[in-house]
């Protein structure tokens, strides 16, 4: 009812674990912090300035926003969330944790498959002054930073 994905969209949530590495694919498995049957945690690969490593949550079905996701599933995200803010403090000593989620485009939604941010927040980091200047983060560094989340997730 709610859905604004072009015809024949490719969902690179969807594809994550499923496709071969590929280079010019933005999301990796290297990108993978957790994994079970209902979700995944993944760094994401764009980053903001002073707020790094942005971690997304996302269902393993895909559900293109908060209007169809199934409310029982929201458990598994919240319950995740938890577990990657602690993870994120423990990790990166952060003086706090954000967590948003984008629908549609009058929302800033701009990859169609339900996903929530979990970032790490520091003192005078003025992160929603920094929010457009998102950058992209190389493979290699963003596979380092799921291995320190990985090592504090309890």
């Amino acid at each position: 009812m709610y859905n604004h994905a072009p015809e024949n969209y490719r969902c690179p949530f969807c594809d994550i674990p499923h496709t071969a590495e590929e280079p010019n694919r933005f999301s990796l498995a290297g990108d993978i912090v957790y994994r079970d049957r209902n979700v995944t945690a993944l760094v994401a690969s764009h980053q903001y300035p002073r707020n790094t490593p942005n971690i997304l949550i996302v269902p393993n079905a895909h559900y293109e926003n908060i209007f169809d996701l199934p409310p029982e599933l929201a458990v598994y995200i919240q319950r995740l969330a938890r577990q990657i803010a602690i993870a994120l403090k423990r990790a990166y000593a952060c003086d706090g944790i954000s967590t948003r989620q984008h629908n549609e485009p009058g929302g800033s939604q701009d990859v169609w498959h339900y996903h929530l941010h979990v970032t790490p927040r520091f003192k005078d980091d003025r992160f929603y002054h920094t929010i457009y200047e998102k950058f992209l983060m190389p493979a290699a560094e963003r596979a380092k930073h799921a291995e320190r989340i990985k090592t504090n997730l309890t």
